[in-house]
């Protein structure tokens, strides 16, 4: 059994399991995982500015957040660990479900039919070449 206090535990725990490379998140972001998958799938392994440059392009609404959060993600990395922006890959990224909305659409005789207005939390990771 380890000593300490149960939060002292967990936060030694987290320490060694932090991410150091440059990262952004967007939590409660307004597009299905699947949707938000699409465009993920298209810029992951990719260098930054050619990644960049298919978000721009891309017909699909999730590719504004994800090139928003792309842009975030470089920032950080330019910022807090010093790296450079030509040099960033996309290493890793995954959109996890979020909470569903639960709304209600009236239908014909009385009837009422559930609509579920998903939502998605978006990670983007980058590494250096």
């Amino acid at each position: 059994m380890a000593k300490g206090h149960r939060s002292q535990i967990k936060r030694a725990r987290n320490e060694n399991n932090r991410e150091t490379r440059p990262h952004a998140k967007l939590s409660y972001a307004r597009v299905s995982v699947t949707k938000a998958c699409f465009v993920l799938d298209a810029i992951r392994g990719k260098d930054v500015q050619t990644a960049l440059g298919i978000l721009t392009y891309s017909p699909r609404y999730a590719s504004s957040l994800v090139k928003k959060l792309l842009e975030s993600a470089i920032a950080n990395a330019e910022n807090n660990h010093g790296m450079s922006a030509e040099n960033l890959v996309v290493a890793k990224c995954f959109a996890n479900k979020g909470p569903t909305m639960k709304r209600i659409k009236p239908r014909a005789q009385g009837r009422a039919y559930r609509i579920e207005k998903r939502t998605s939390h978006i990670t983007i990771i980058l590494d250096e070449k």
